[in-house]
């Protein structure tokens, strides 16, 4: 294995180490709300895995990556949006409400 390699894995580990960390203290009433915001920060894995997917010099294996990354990505970006379409509308009033005002 080549010292690259290791480097890689080591930054990786101890990335899902303190994302871990980050994640499972945050309250439960701020998570929608900081999910609506990391939505754009995920928008720059997409570009980046486009781009590795764009580029002919990263092989074959780094294609499927990044083809995984831009599912993956997307995925979660679409569904990041919807639970907060269904966040903010628990906040709007129902049209019985309004009428009666």
């Amino acid at each position: 294995m080549s010292i690259d390699l290791i480097t890689e894995l080591t930054v990786f580990a101890l990335a899902v180490f303190v994302g871990f960390e980050v994640i499972s203290k945050v309250p439960t009433m701020l998570h929608t709300p900081l999910m609506s915001g990391t939505n754009a920060i995920h928008g720059i894995v997409i570009v980046g895995a486009i781009l590795v997917v764009g580029d002919s010099l990263g092989g074959t294996l780094a294609t499927v990556f990044g083809v995984i990354a831009v599912i993956f990505g997307t995925i979660n970006v679409v569904g990041g949006f919807l639970v907060t379409d269904r966040m903010l509308q628990m906040f709007k009033r129902r049209p019985a409400e309004q009428k009666g005002k």
